[in-house]
């Protein structure tokens, strides 16, 4: 066998429909796409969800589900990334305007300390919110624990 003695198999190849090449093609007239209408005409693009003027199913459906507009979402930070940024810091007390400065949240934002990785320096950290675990970890080293009160 040799690329030049390819051939694919019988059957494999079929001939296009020859649409709106005139009468002797069969498919002469109205090229297979009817008679009249939107769908018929030149330039139609169908939007996604259209049922042909009926209400659409994802009108038809109810409204599912509730998000609360008073949420409080935190920024998580974890124990080793407060681990890394105190021994590249040689600091102690760790605050909003500290990690801001190293991009670890937005200024604005709200961050809660998570339990993750292990703490070897007595740190004070302020924080909007501590998971039990990030507590029991700084106050276990003889650390603070601060919660910015941010209802006052």
């Amino acid at each position: 066998m040799q690329l030049n003695t390819l051939k694919p198999a019988i059957g494999a190849i079929k001939k296009g429909k020859r649409i709106g090449r005139g009468q002797g093609s069969g498919k002469g007239g109205t090229a297979t796409k009817g008679y009249k209408g939107a769908k018929s005409r030149s330039g139609y693009k169908r939007k996604i969800g259209f049922e042909g003027g009926q209400l659409p199913l994802q009108r038809r459906m109810p409204i599912h589900g509730f998000k609360n507009p008073t949420r409080v979402v935190y920024e998580p930070i974890n124990l080793d990334t407060l681990q890394q940024l105190a021994e590249k810091t040689q600091l102690t007390t760790i605050d909003p305007q500290l990690l801001a400065a190293h991009g670890l949240i937005k200024k604005q934002g709200r961050y809660k300390i998570l339990g993750n990785g292990t703490l070897k320096t007595k740190l004070h950290v302020t924080a909007h919110a501590f998971s039990v675990a990030a507590l029991l970890a700084i106050e276990k080293l003889g650390g603070e624990a601060i919660r910015i009160n941010t209802y006052a």
